[in-house]
């Protein structure tokens, strides 16, 4: 019993500690807004993004009056999908290579490399029927997510060959023999896994207006020139196919490559909208930026497959949202039936996961025969091993491309090498006029208007010893509310700036940290905001994985799904900032001073160079050139300073210098 009331004492001194030191840590002492909800920014970007599904929805609808319509709207899309993927560089011949051969049970596997780049090696595994025919239909097969990618074996391939289908397994970007972010010297990965590489390596290809996913396309459509290349495959029957993370590559690869005769999309296709919702962003292959903006769902993928055979496989438990599945396949179907090819779709969902248990499998193989060789099998040749894995299935000396080959290019060295390429142009745009410089990086920025109106609502006030301290809800028409605490001397300086301090870890921390050393007293005006999904409306980490890096990986990574990346947003708030500066009878007249760190430092670069009321900004512990992004991928909260296809027009240093000498830093 004594023991207890030590225990009990213990507890209650620390928590009586906690709330004399630490306020921040139990309570919401520094509160502006009036409401309490940290949610209410994804609530918010998702009212963004369900007005722009509706929208697509609408010109869908419009689609289907006509066959006409629906054609017309399909290469509508092709357009769109130009625009999503960016530019590729010219096709060269395909260099290739056979490195081995590895005979299996009833089939053959060649060990295989390719450049789809100069220097950009891929490796892949041909699984070949062993038959007399003289060319084979045959099938690329997109691995899902794994470190191993197409690894000693694959299930899939092994019976498509035994079905007379020769398939081509193909190790992504950042999986199987192409890892990206490993120990130069023992090989081995720097990531927990794929799903965290694919996230950490996007960041940079969005700053140069492409994207992981853009890049697996071409890895992918240059496969197939591959396949075109060998005398003993058919070029009139190429199928396509992919399960999960491999789902996610089909869906982008059939959309674009008209070669495609038939393909499967398994265990990745839903409604995009929906899952955000339901699930938040899920790995970095599959952010693709203004996508929401334009109003693309998975289905219009899909849709421009029509009317060549597509087969849709999911699990009815499956993580992937099934009723988003059946709304997809719903729309797909009402188009292959306008077009006069209702047969040429079909969808098969397992009582099952996020997995490929054997009736899946069997449907896989089904189709395919049906539409490749011309015959469904009434029975489908099963391999004797299920489990079969060969041996010595590497097709690099050392296991890797980045160090197997003397000429291979990581990922990283081409866009570093892309980057530096851009440099006269970006020099060029900072040298254009100024409204015209202003205008573009409020275009990347996503930047549709600024407001000059702020409402703003005292929701608090403490006549306090030296100063008094006002609380703020600061609203502007279309965006989220600003919170924000205003400390004003009794006897304020008249040539006194206002002091704007952005904290990173939210205001609370600051005014905590105030609340012992005064900034007030030189007679300053002080205030300390948190703009939308820091501070006081961080997103919880609970709907944040830690396997992204990212504080705040569902708001940004949406923010840009729908073309707004966060950080135009808070350029946004910034500027609402300094017109409830400018506007308020307490404030107006004095200079706008900002000291600023972390998240917020790139956010008051871009807001220094747009606004002119901002007389200085002294910043810290903060990204000073996207240049980091690009040569070490390894870094947290990437996302929440990515702007896509900024660096073709400046990067960081541009904007300082820009600004006219008014940033500086302490660091």
């Amino acid at each position: 019993m004594r023991n207890m009331n030590t225990i009990r004492h213990t507890l209650q001194t620390i928590f009586l500690l906690l709330v004399i030191f630490c306020p921040h840590l139990w309570g919401q002492r520094y509160d502006a807004l009036r409401f309490n909800r940290p949610e209410a920014y994804n609530a918010y970007l998702m009212r963004y993004l369900h007005r722009k599904s509706l929208e697509r929805d609408s010109i869908f609808n419009s689609a289907l009056t006509s066959k006409n319509a629906l054609k017309r709207h399909i290469e509508f899309l092709k357009q769109q999908f130009n625009t999503l993927y960016g530019t590729f560089p010219e096709r060269l011949p395909i260099k290739s290579k056979v490195v081995g051969r590895i005979l299996g049970e009833g089939f053959i596997v060649e060990k295989i490399w390719f450049q789809s780049l100069p220097g950009r090696y891929v490796t892949a595994h041909l699984y070949l029927p062993k038959s007399t025919s003289k060319q084979f239909p045959a099938c690329i097969e997109m691995c899902g997510h794994g470190l191993r990618g197409k690894g000693s074996g694959s299930n899939s391939a092994i019976l498509m060959a035994l079905n007379g289908i020769a398939t081509l397994v193909v190790d992504p970007i950042g999986q199987g023999e192409r890892l990206q972010l490993i120990d130069v010297k023992s090989f081995e990965p720097l990531t927990r896994g794929a799903t965290t590489e694919h996230t950490l390596l996007n960041p940079g290809l969005m700053l140069l207006g492409s994207s992981l996913a853009a890049q697996e396309y071409w890895d992918n459509s240059r496969a197939i020139d591959y396949l075109l290349s060998r005398k003993d495959i058919d070029g009139t029957r190429i199928g396509a196919y992919g399960f999960s993370g491999g789902g996610t590559q089909s869906t982008y690869l059939i959309a674009m490559d008209n070669r495609i005769q038939a393909a499967c999309i398994g265990l990745f296709f839903s409604n995009r909208t929906r899952t955000l919702e339901l699930m938040g962003p899920s790995d970095g292959c599959q952010q693709i930026q203004n996508e929401g903006a334009l109003g693309i769902e998975l289905a219009d993928f899909a849709l421009t497959m029509a009317p060549k055979p597509l087969l849709i496989l999911d699990g009815l438990y499956d993580f992937v949202d099934h009723w988003g599945a059946l709304q997809g396949f719903k729309e797909l179907k009402q188009a292959y039936k306008l077009l006069g090819y209702p047969e040429n779709i079909s969808q098969y969902y397992a009582e099952d996961g996020h997995s490929t248990p054997p009736d899946v499998q069997e449907q896989l193989v089904r189709w395919f025969s049906k539409w490749l060789t011309e015959y469904e099998p009434v029975t489908v040749n099963w391999p004797q091993n299920p489990h079969w894995q060969g041996s010595n299935m590497l097709c690099t000396t050392l296991g890797q491309v980045n160090v197997s080959f003397h000429d291979s290019k990581s990922l990283i060295q081409e866009y570093l090498e892309k980057m530096n390429s851009l440099e006269v142009s970006r020099n060029s745009f900072c040298q254009s006029d100024k409204q015209k410089i202003k205008s573009m990086i409020m275009k990347l920025l996503g930047i549709q208007n600024l407001s000059n109106e702020v409402e703003a609502v005292c929701t608090g006030f403490n006549k306090l010893k030296a100063h008094d301290e006002y609380r703020f809800q600061l609203n502007s028409k279309g965006q989220m509310p600003i919170a924000c605490i205003v400390r004003i001397p009794h006897r304020p300086n008249a040539n006194a700036p206002i002091k704007i301090h952005l904290c990173d870890k939210g205001k609370s921390w600051f005014m905590t940290d105030l609340d012992r050393k005064d900034e007030t007293s030189d007679g300053t005006i002080l205030i300390a905001a948190d703009f939308r999904g820091l501070g006081e409306i961080e997103d919880p980490s609970i709907y944040n994985l830690s396997k992204y890096w990212n504080r705040e990986w569902r708001n940004a990574a949406i923010s840009i799904h729908i073309g707004r990346p966060i950080m135009g947003q808070r350029v946004t708030d910034l500027y609402t900032l300094v017109n409830f500066c400018s506007s308020n009878k307490l404030l107006k007249g004095h200079p706008v001073q900002i000291i600023a760190d972390g998240i917020y430092g790139p956010v008051v670069m871009h807001g220094v160079v747009l606004d002119e009321r901002i007389k200085h900004a002294t910043l810290s512990r903060t990204l000073k050139t996207w240049r980091e992004y690009l040569a070490k991928p390894q870094q947290y909260d990437m996302y929440s300073n990515v702007i896509p296809n900024v660096l073709h027009y400046y990067d960081l240093p541009n904007l300082i210098k820009l600004s006219e000498s008014r940033i500086k830093f302490t660091d």
